[in-house]
């Protein structure tokens, strides 16, 4: 196949946020009388915020109305924490240079607002840019679904059979998957022997592992 992008995911894969975003829907939870495991946190990784708080209102049996708050709250704290503390993980900018050295589209999917995707972008150095940058933020749907990825081909005017996709999350994964495109993961260390990361066409222990005989050995 001849591939001609590389979408990324941003949160937890690009820059190390997804402690900032635990801490975020820990704190606000916590206002609600109610904590998560590790375990819990990271099944509902990937997830928009509010399909988060939802879930989460769900299962803890919070009063509905009380989530447009909820939902505010944890999205200041996480571009505030993130802003002042997170850092971008290693390879994320050597990967986006060695895909555009081979002249590919490169593209960006969150779940993530456009409001912390500025947060993030200049934390890049200067000369590391994206073609396309789609966000789930106002989109009916987010990860698992696939729109999100399927904007950013459009954007990139690549089809989708022809864009590989680097994911962190199980949502994330699926969402790329369904959008018909090779999906490279980068599991977080404790996640890593997973069984459910089968799905995924490559998996990585970090960015700086990729090498081109990924690339080659996509089917």
């Amino acid at each position: 196949m001849n591939y001609q992008a590389a979408i990324f995911d941003m949160d937890g894969l690009l820059i190390d946020s997804e402690p900032l975003w635990q801490e975020a829907g820990r704190e606000t939870l916590e206002t609600f009388g109610h904590s998560l495991t590790a375990e819990q946190y990271h099944s509902s990784t990937g997830l928009r915020t509010e399909e988060w708080i939802e879930h989460w209102f769900h299962f803890f049996n919070i009063p509905m109305d009380l989530a447009p708050g909820a939902i505010k709250t944890i999205v200041q704290k996480a571009i505030e924490k993130i802003q002042s503390r997170g850092q971008l993980l290693p390879g994320a900018e050597s990967i986006i240079d060695a895909f555009r050295q081979r002249d590919y589209r490169i593209g960006l999917a969150t779940s993530s607002p456009m409001e912390l995707v500025d947060v993030v972008l200049p934390k890049f150095r200067q000369g590391v840019s994206f073609d396309a940058i789609a966000s789930a933020g106002q989109l009916p749907l987010g990860k698992p679904h696939p729109q999100v990825y399927l904007d950013c081909a459009a954007l990139l005017d690549t089809h989708p059979l022809r864009c590989i996709a680097f994911e962190d999350s199980f949502n994330g994964m699926i969402a790329a998957k369904a959008a018909r495109m090779k999906c490279i993961v980068v599991p977080s260390a404790g996640d890593f022997d997973a069984g459910k990361w089968n799905a995924a066409d490559r998996k990585l222990r970090s960015l700086s592992e990729f090498n081109w005989q990924e690339i080659e050995k996509l089917h």
